[in-house]
Formats: C-alpha cells, structure tokens, sequence
C-alpha cells in the first residue's frame, strides 16, 4: 500500500508542476485534464503526508524510549507514542477507505423520479414531501435543483416528478436513496383515525453527457401534445408538451414542466440520456450486478429501504438497520446522518473484500 501512496504522491507533484506551466501544454483540454487529476489526487495524497509525519514522529518517541529517560520524561513520551500509535491506525483506515476504487458516476449531477405507489391519494402526498425532503437537502447542500417534469395529483400530491440536482458529488451523496420508500401516518382524509401504509418509489440517475450517451436522431420519435397541470387543469392551450420514445430500448420520457416545446424537448433528452446511460451500466456490469449483495443493498427500485413512521415520529432504514427518532428533522432535509451511514457500511463492505 505505501509503494503505491508514494507513487500517486509523486503523480501528484509531477502535475503540480505541469499545471503550474500552462504555456507548456498547447492544448486547452488537455491542461484542463491535468487539473482535475491533481484535484482528484489532493485528499489522499495530502493524509498520506499527515501518515508519514506521524509514522515518523511514532518512530521517533519508539527510539527515544530505548534511551536512559527521567521517570517524567518517560511518561511525557509514552503518552506521545500513544496518541500517534492512535493516530497512524486512524490514518491508515482513511488511506484504505480513499484507496478504493471510485465509482465514476460520483461526481455528477443527479436526475431524481418519484412516483406515488400503493395508497392511493395518501401516495401522492407522500410522493410530495420525498419531493420537499429532497429539495431542502439540496438547498443546505447549496445545490441547484429544477424540476424536469411533473404530472399531479388532485389534492396536490404527485403521480410522477423527475427534477435535475447540479452539485459537485451529488450522485455520491443520493445514490443510495433509489428504492421503495413507505410512510405509516394517518391520511387526513381518514375519519376513523386509522393509520395508513402507502408507498413511493425514488430513482436516482447519474446524468450523462452527450459524449457518453450518443443517440441517434432517426432513433427517437417525438410526439407534441397539450400539457395540462394539478387536477387535470390545462396550463397551456399550445401543444407544448413533449413524448420522446427511444425505438431500439421502448423507453418513453414525457416533459411538460415548461410552456416552451423546445425547452420541454431539451428537459426530456437529459432525462433520456440518464435512463439510457443507466440501462447500459447495468448490461455492462452484467452478472456482477445481480450477484452483488451488501448491507446497502442492491438500489433495486423494488427493494422497500426506508419506513417513515408518523405516530412513532421515527424513519428507519432497513438496509443497516438503523432507526432515528427525528421523522420532521429528516423531513426538513437533514438527510446526513442516514446518508454518512449508508457510504460508511458501503466502504466496509468494499473494505472487506480487499482484505
């Protein structure tokens, strides 16, 4: 493991040094490239340097401990070893966790579609505060978010709503939240107090680039129609609207957020391109995808991950088993805390396959 630390160390300076000289490289992309690589390289190359420093010091109070050393002197550096004997063990599980291999979709922005499931009306409304928790984690986030496509319920829930998330490491930090979300609450419409279980289904995409995912224009159909608003009410009498079908795949992406056809078009080939990029990463991954089995899970969008209880005011994430007893916290977006837990029993798992 140190071999290959030294080895990025020493990529890392040897870009510090090209994109300190960009005269040197002619072409534009080319030096952009290298400074993304050296952005990539700085967290583990700089605790790699604070493990070195402390291995050094460690070594250092082990030798001065061989020597001749008044009893208080003593107990000085036996405390110091001590505390850095902590601090390299603490290090060395980092540098492992950033030695992992990255997934490539980290960085990119995310395309999020939830649809009410099982409950009816009260689904809708719970499709709406998904909808709301997402939007608020975003904005603490400092994330830019938009609304792609949007198709309501008559008491203002939500049938369907895909928005696009723009922030550095979104898809990093959402990626674990595709799958069935279920709510126990009593519906406002119920008399008799009874409480309801209802469901909604998230998706989380990485959104591709036009260089990733090439589609061909006598690939795709595209429909226009009247789009219409909450409760069936028409927002626009021009044909705004968009439904484009990707023939080879049978995928359809309909968009009508905007009262311009050209945006709705635009809206719905993002969203296209981040199903499509998803169905290829899947047949790519083949076998390895099905197999694969950890405490997160598998994001299978039928697999039930999360249980937002109201009477109990508790949301309980059954992948990792863990329970929080702050059900409106979470819903004003403080998604953290269920979040670290997820990337943190992920990379155990990875961690353990590389032992």
């Amino acid at each position: 493991m140190i071999d290959k630390l030294q080895a990025l160390e020493d990529k890392y300076e040897e870009l510090a040094q090209l994109i300190g000289n960009p005269e040197v490289i002619a072409d534009q992309t080319e030096w952009k490239k290298h400074v993304k690589a050296h952005s990539d390289l700085e967290d583990v190359v700089g605790v790699f340097r604070e493990f070195k420093k402390a291995t050094a010091g460690l070594e250092d109070a082990k030798m001065m401990l061989k020597d001749k050393l008044d009893d208080d002197f003593r107990e000085m550096v036996e405390s110091e070893a001590e505390e850095l004997a902590e601090k390299v063990s603490l290090l060395e599980k980092e540098l492992k966790v950033l030695l992992l291999p990255k997934d490539p979709n980290d960085e990119k922005n995310v395309i999020v579609e939830i649809r009410a499931g099982t409950g009816g009306d009260e689904a809708g409304l719970f499709a709406g505060d998904l909808f709301k928790m997402y939007a608020r984690y975003a904005e603490k986030k400092g994330w830019r978010m938009e609304v792609l496509d949007a198709h309501y319920t008559d008491l203002g829930g939500f049938k369907e709503v895909i928005f696009l998330i723009e922030g550095k490491g979104a898809y990093s930090k959402l990626k674990f939240e595709s799958g069935v979300h279920r709510v126990q609450r009593v519906p406002d419409t119920e008399a008799s107090g009874r409480v309801h279980t209802s469901a909604a289904t998230v998706a989380v995409l990485p959104e591709a680039e036009e260089v990733e995912v090439e589609i061909n224009p006598n690939d795709i159909r595209v429909d226009v129609f009247c789009s219409s608003g909450p409760g069936g009410q028409s927002v626009n009498t021009t044909q705004s609207a968009v439904r484009i079908t990707h023939i080879p795949t049978g995928i359809v992406v309909s968009c009508q957020d905007e009262k311009s056809q050209i945006k709705n078009k635009d809206k719905g080939m993002r969203v296209l391109r981040a199903r499509l990029l998803e169905k290829y990463q899947e047949e790519q991954q083949g076998e390895l995808a099905n197999t694969r089995k950890t405490m997160v899970g598998t994001g299978d969008r039928s697999e039930r991950i999360r249980t937002y209880n109201f009477p109990q005011g508790r949301v309980t994430d059954h992948r990792i088993g863990l329970t929080l007893h702050k059900l409106e916290w979470v819903l004003q977006g403080e998604l953290d805390e269920i979040i670290e837990a997820l990337i943190t029993t992920d990379q155990a798992e990875k961690l353990k396959k590389v032992d």
